[in-house]
């Protein structure tokens, strides 16, 4: 059930029986005070000012043709023009009905597209650290949700395995007549890149053979290209690892490396070419950006091909986009990277829809994300000065957290307590990324991310602990279907029936803005309410069976909507706390 959805149809039929142009689109939103009713009309004003029309008198006249029979149980307008909605809690009950006879939790259908998410994308021969965490939980959230609305989903982790530093590698492997690649593990690999790239800097004749190492991989030298995979596979196994204890779904058949788009280039090149998009500028091939000009006045132009004949991340981009539409068939490509990169992203982009391969139905959006912060407001790292490394702040989140389940129960058996721990302590850190708006820079907070008060993950894991006692205690399945009417008597109720039934709503809205933080607020919201609820009502206590019934319901409805929320953002409920 979406009610902004469905009001907004209502609102929209009563404006064209008013006369209004079907061009015309009523502005619904959910009122933030009780006293403004449940949602208010507020666009009077701009079509009024547009048509000549007081917003009152414009107001009164969509409301004499505005049917909310047994929908809305009163509807005021109130200066300069709103339209307040108070809907009927008997409506609210038969929804509330209707969404626990589904298996969906009352989301409606949508218009399927095919849906590319870039994310992750960490680097090879490296460990992956704390900056890689907004990118792999954000993105990984928005491909759960927009799988859940029904979208066919494509995960695209494009890491950097193909260039110059691979060259390095090879070469100074080869240099230490390292040949056993089984026993290196991903942090050896990285120092021995440290070394490698020191060698590069510092020795001439070394990255003369590191050069002719690159050379022999993009010409597909066997040796070379055997050493190349097993360098690849060394990382992003590891990497696997701390996907699969993040509970992030990216798999190995996710990984779509600059490599896949290599045999792609020369032809590009080319066609750029023939279409007079590209042009030879000081031995180098480069576009000229229309309308992009630099400070001296002069057109901006993006190198794609330098004089060497080695091609630049800008192509492997186009490459790449290219691929995801005539390929992949995307009509929707999400890009979940650093906001550094938006200058070449949009570039790019625009060479590519300037050479066709863009339809114009496509969307293509980078969606940026802030930093990372300590409390003084500098780059989240080590007290050395170091990047942390992730597996290591996930080590941190569960020793923090068996700590905080211990202090509440001594007794627990070590297997359940390493469990618990495991959910919580990185359900905890998850959830404080993704609760913050993705645009900003976010303080990183310990204390505040697994305290059991305020919009945190363990708050709203804990109010699901809560309903699954209720249910035991009452000794019905939380998964049975139960009977009945539901029946909304007290405002409580009828809060908690109205919050949970704007789930729909909030999912089509985060999956429409890229915004997870919406979902989280959401989720804290409804557990909130939930909490004034369970306070209110006296659910096992209740004599009336009809009552108690409704009560009930509300509880099953709220627990199924908790569990699948915070699943949607990639975090694990646990059975008590």
């Amino acid at each position: 059930m979406n009610i902004h959805g469905f009001l907004t149809q209502k609102i929209s039929q009563a404006m064209l029986l008013s006369g209004l142009s079907e061009n015309c689109r009523p502005q619904i939103s959910q009122s933030e005070k009780e006293r403004f009713g449940h949602y208010q009309v507020n666009g009077m004003m701009a079509l009024g000012k547009d048509l000549g029309i007081s917003p009152k008198t414009l107001a009164k006249k969509v409301l004499e043709k505005l049917d909310l029979h047994d929908i809305a149980h009163k509807v005021e307008i109130i200066s300069p023009g709103f339209l307040n909605i108070f809907l009927e809690p008997r409506w609210l009950a038969i929804q509330i009905d209707n969404v626990l006879s589904q298996d969906t939790l009352g989301i409606t259908p949508i218009k399927k597209q095919t849906i590319v998410v870039d994310y992750s994308s960490p680097n090879v021969a490296k460990e992956m650290h704390v900056g890689h965490l907004r990118s792999t939980i954000i993105g990984d959230a928005m491909a759960r949700i927009l799988e859940f609305l029904g979208h066919h989903v494509i995960r695209a982790n494009h890491i950097g395995d193909w260039g110059t530093h691979f060259g390095m590698l090879i070469a100074f492997l080869e240099k230490q007549k390292i040949k056993n690649y089984a026993k290196i593990t991903l942090n050896d690999l990285e120092i021995l890149y440290r070394e490698a790239k020191h060698a590069y800097d510092q020795d001439v004749k070394f990255a003369e053979c590191a050069r002719r190492y690159v050379v022999k991989l993009q010409n597909g030298d066997e040796y070379c290209q055997t050493v190349w995979k097993q360098l690849v596979n060394i990382t992003m196994t590891q990497n696997q690892m701390l996907y699969d204890r993040m509970n992030v779904t990216l798999t190995p058949k996710n990984i779509m490396g600059e490599s896949l788009y290599q045999n792609m280039m020369p032809d590009i090149i080319s066609d750029l070419k023939s279409k007079k998009l590209a042009v030879h500028s000081q031995d180098a091939v480069v576009v000229f950006l229309k309308e992009k000009h630099s400070r001296s006045g002069e057109l901006t132009g993006v190198i794609i091909q330098k004089k060497d004949g080695a091609y630049l991340y800008t192509t492997t981009d186009i490459a790449c986009i290219k691929y995801r539409c005539e390929t992949l068939h995307a009509d929707r490509v999400l890009y979940y990277i650093d906001s550094r990169q938006n200058q070449h992203l949009t570039q790019a982009w625009e060479i590519a829809r300037q050479a066709g391969y863009i339809p114009d139905s496509v969307q293509l959006e980078h969606h940026m994300f802030g930093m990372m912060l300590d409390k003084n407001g500098k780059p989240f790292k080590t007290r050395t000065g170091d990047i942390i490394k992730l597996s290591c702040l996930l080590d941190e989140a569960i020793d923090r957290a068996t700590r905080l389940v211990l202090d509440k129960n001594q007794n627990i058996p070590k297997k359940e307590l390493k469990a618990i721990a495991e959910i919580i302590g990185i359900g905890s850190i998850k959830y404080a990324d993704l609760s913050k708006n993705r645009t900003t820079n976010y303080i990183f907070d310990w204390n505040h991310m697994l305290s059991l008060k305020g919009n945190t993950s363990p708050y709203i894991q804990y109010a699901y602990t809560r309903v699954l006692s209720i249910f035991r205690k009452a000794n019905i399945d939380l998964e049975k279907r139960l009977s009945g009417s539901t029946y909304l008597l007290n405002n409580p109720s009828i809060e908690l029936a109205l919050s949970l039934l704007r789930f729909d709503e909030t999912i089509k809205k985060v999956a429409h803005d890229g915004m997870p933080h919406i979902l989280c607020a959401y989720l804290y919201n409804l557990a909130s309410k939930f909490s004034q609820f369970y306070e209110t009502c006296q659910i096992l206590e209740e004599k009336d069976k009809k009552i108690k019934q409704s009560y009930l319901k509300l509880a099953q409805l709220t627990a199924k909507t908790l569990k699948q929320g915070l699943s949607l953002l990639g975090i694990h409920t646990v059975e008590r706390m």
